[in-house]
């Protein structure tokens, strides 16, 4: 496709379009307009979200105000349910633990293909997940940001439903449901869940609870500097911040900020100003 250059405020911004093996990964990419380029970053939105929604959407803006270039991209598990080709549908709720590792490696290869080999790494929230296991298999990353990134693993769905989002009462009866209906052929069809993003396919059910990369022990694995940032209103045994930076392989500094949720409304400047101030002292 032809690309499309835009320009607002401190960026010139162009939509561009990754290729994979199935749907391609659509985002923006800013790159600085009255300042140098000296760094770029990777920008991973949380679960069943996209580039135009919370961090990676704000963030940019603020970024490039300080010569950061950004890569906001769509995992092909973007939002809740996409239309894709013709009838075919994707989207959060068919997301696979493997593919969105797989979606970050691409982004980050286009990313290369542009001139930026080394990127920053921010995460928000399942992308912070994400984002610390790209930063653990690629060492040489720079500086690693996350915003309110779950703990992942194998516990995530019984501390989640604990409590009253994924499964909620029912996760027993829902991972069963969902194995009955794999075993039936039937992984793709769509369960409703109690506490979570509504919908999800039986397969993503189980990968969710088996495949996710584990936060904590990614912790010890990391090089680089990291800012772990949480809302006071976020439980700390699904949003590790302390217990990663006690087992950070590299210095890692938290910020609690007050008054505020997962999603940090309210917050955003102040937010990107954070992350802004820590980058230019790191990276």
């Amino acid at each position: 496709m032809a690309a499309d250059h835009r320009q607002r405020g401190n960026a010139d911004i162009e939509l561009i379009s990754i290729p994979t093996d199935t749907y391609p990964l659509d985002g923006l990419f800013y790159t600085p307009r009255h300042v140098p380029t000296r760094a770029a970053a990777l920008l991973f939105h949380g679960n069943c979200h996209n580039f135009y929604t919370g961090p990676s959407r704000f963030l940019p803006e603020i970024l490039t105000a300080h010569g950061i270039a950004c890569l906001a991209f769509n995992r092909r598990g973007h939002d809740m349910v996409t239309s894709l080709a013709a009838r075919d549908i994707g989207g959060g709720a068919f997301q696979i633990a493997a593919e969105a590792v797989a979606d970050n490696r691409l982004a980050a290869a286009w990313l290369a293909g542009r001139g930026h080999h080394r990127p920053i790494l921010i995460g928000h929230s399942n992308g912070g997940v994400l984002a610390a296991q790209h930063c653990a298999d690629h060492p040489d990353t720079p500086a690693l940001v996350l915003l309110s990134a779950h703990c992942g693993g194998r516990a995530i769905t019984t501390k989640l439903s604990a409590r009253g989002m994924f499964g909620g009462d029912h996760l027993p009866e829902l991972i069963a449901q969902a194995r009955k209906m794999v075993e039936q052929g039937r992984g793709k069809d769509l369960m409703l869940l109690p506490g979570w993003w509504w919908v999800a396919s039986a397969e993503s059910v189980l990968d969710y609870g088996q495949n996710m990369p584990d936060t904590l022990a990614n912790a010890a694995k990391i090089r680089c500097p990291v800012l772990y940032l949480c809302g006071d209103q976020e439980p700390e045994d699904i949003y590790p911040a302390r217990a990663f930076a006690a087992l950070c392989g590299a210095s890692c500094e938290v910020h609690i900020i007050d008054d505020c949720n997962h999603f940090y409304t309210g917050h955003e400047a102040s937010v990107g100003a954070q992350v802004a101030d820590w980058l230019r002292a790191v990276a």
